[in-house]
């Protein structure tokens, strides 16, 4: 039974020293100029950081400037880059995405039928 709960411990002191380095990142990735996501599902740059204070500026689009506290910056967003390997591939297209076969003719960007509702009545 001590065994059980002498692990159990040792388990809750290592997450919350992942959790501790985990924040002590975030904080280091958070400088001026940075896109960062919010708690709340807000994107923008951050302007300008207020230790006093624990506010951050962030603009969200041209013009815009909020007001936020410093911990609702929930991450960095990174940018991703883009996988050319997938886009010369060629031979498959991915799903979904609509390929027109060369043996048929394309249909004709012009409808002549007038677009009608049929009633269920």
């Amino acid at each position: 039974m001590l065994a059980v709960l002498a692990v159990l411990i040792f388990f809750m002191f290592r997450n919350s020293r992942k959790r501790q380095a985990d924040a002590r990142e975030l904080q280091a990735k958070v400088q001026p100029g940075a896109k960062v996501m919010t708690n709340f599902g807000v994107f923008g740059t951050i302007l300008s950081i207020d230790e006093d204070e624990n506010q951050v500026l962030l603009e969200t689009s041209p013009g815009t400037v909020l007001t936020v506290h410093r911990q609702t910056v929930a991450r960095v967003v990174e940018p991703v880059a883009a996988d050319e390997s997938a886009e010369s591939v060629g031979g498959e297209p991915e799903f979904g995405e609509r390929v027109a076969d060369e043996h048929t003719e394309t249909p004709s960007t012009t409808d002549e039928t007038p677009d009608t509702k049929k009633s269920d009545d």
